[in-house]
């Protein structure tokens, strides 16, 4: 952070004397205005719902500018990494700052693969669970219940056991999201296996049986890992904030991530996708989607247009490009240019981009609509595509958690707020309340 030679000044009307505030500079993107000092000069408090305007700490993992449609890892333009790095490679550089040689990424990838399987113990957990359970509870459940596994990486102030803990995360979560799938359609769960790769693992754990051998097929392999570096890490949103939130208490890594879950379950959040891809079922056809679009335009219809837009950035999501090649080669390694659901989507993409309804409010498919599309079509049911969001988002959590830690200025999160209850009131007698 450098101090800027400009100043902010807050006056006020009511005669008060006008406060000083100090304004920092980035490496890139806004100035802030550090206003710590505001309530201990003035007694007041700023007022920011959603903190759409208010930076909660210093961070060199992930930089967005919305406006121009740029998403950097650690400096590297996403568009990059997509193509020349796989996504351990993408670990490696959000948890150490910089790429891998080929040394560093053998060692990486070495340790991350002897940490895949979870305690045995851990089955007896996926069986209270009831089968139809939504794999986002049981994930929240599993992933808290690794702290009760492993004691010998717990200390938050230790260094070596805080990069201990990161990669039994990134490890385990492969497994468990597996897990999670087979006990719900009653399959017997499928132990990793160290000589397949991250993602090809993460396929045969999904789909492979004890009956026969599971076979890797490369495309669709590389799809998953292009899906796992998009969603890596996306700046501070409202899981990261979360994590960021528990961790600054001192609470244990496995329990941060386990609120990062829960977080990303809400259908604002991680369940942008499987809203998506329930939205083309209910167009249900070709057919019917000039009938759709005259309704996504009609203000008072209710009806929204899901996978299309984006909160942060105001241009073309550059995770979405990326993702529609993918989508594209997915569907034509699989033959299925031709199925009803995908050829529905593929039009209304057409559609999307070409109508000036949409192009003028640059409603474009963003990276859930077409991750959407993929992940069906690799098989993962709608039910699991949070999951396989937060199998992702991991390694962007426990960076964002480690640098935390390791931050002197972070405090304790305690947000204000703007009380609007009653005043102070005396407790009547019971007989004399109305």
């Amino acid at each position: 952070m450098n101090t800027s030679e400009n100043k902010a000044t807050l006056s006020f009307s009511d005669g008060s004397a006008p406060i000083e505030f100090p304004i920092y500079k980035g490496t890139v993107g806004p100035d802030v205005i550090d206003i710590r000092k505001l309530y201990g000069a003035t007694g007041k408090f700023t007022y920011d719902p959603g903190f759409m305007s208010t930076a909660a700490c210093n961070s060199s993992i992930t930089y967005i500018d919305g406006d121009k449609g740029e998403l950097q890892y650690r400096g590297y333009p996403i568009e990059q990494l997509a193509v020349k790095a796989d996504f351990m490679e993408t670990c490696y550089l959000l948890l150490n700052g910089e790429l891998p040689n080929e040394k560093q990424k053998a060692e990486f990838v070495d340790t991350v693969t002897k940490h895949t399987m979870v305690h045995e113990q851990m089955q007896f957990f996926f069986r209270g669970f009831r089968r139809d359970a939504h794999p986002m509870s049981v994930l929240v459940g599993t992933v808290g219940a690794l702290a009760s596994f492993y004691h010998d990486s717990l200390d938050i102030n230790d260094a070596k056991q805080r990069e201990i803990s990161a990669i039994r995360l990134i490890a385990k979560m492969p497994t468990l999201v597996a897990m999670a799938y087979k006990y719900s359609i009653g399959q017997p769960f499928m132990y990793p296996r160290n000589d397949l790769s991250y993602s090809a693992n993460f396929m045969r754990m999904m789909f492979g049986n004890p009956c026969e051998e599971y076979k890797v097929n490369d495309v669709l392999v590389r799809a998953l890992d292009r899906i796992l570096i998009l969603h890596a890490d996306h700046e501070q949103n409202a899981s990261t904030s979360t994590v960021r939130l528990a961790g600054s208490s001192g609470a244990n890594p496995f329990a941060c991530i386990a609120a990062g879950i829960a977080c990303l379950w809400g259908p604002a959040h991680g369940g942008a996708n499987e809203a998506a891809l329930t939205m083309l079922k209910e167009i249900g056809s070709v057919d019917n989607i000039p009938a759709f679009i005259e309704k996504v335009k009609d203000k008072n219809s209710g009806v929204k247009l899901m996978g299309f837009g984006h909160r942060v950035y105001k241009n073309f999501d550059p995770r979405a490009k990326l993702m529609r090649e993918t989508c594209h080669e997915v569907l034509n390694e699989l033959g299925l240019q031709d199925d009803p659901l995908f050829k529905l989507a593929m039009e209304l993409e057409k559609i999307a981009l070409n109508d000036e309804y949409f192009v003028s409010r640059k409603l474009y498919p963003n990276v859930d609509f077409y991750s959407g599309i993929v992940q069906s079509a690799l098989g993962i049911p709608v039910s699991l595509f949070t999951g396989i969001f937060a199998m992702a988002r991991t390694i962007g959590w426990i960076a964002q958690w480690n640098e935390m830690i390791a931050d002197p200025e972070q405090k304790i999160g305690r947000p204000r707020q703007l009380f609007v209850g009653s005043p102070v009131r005396d407790v009547p007698p019971l007989k004399d309340r109305k």
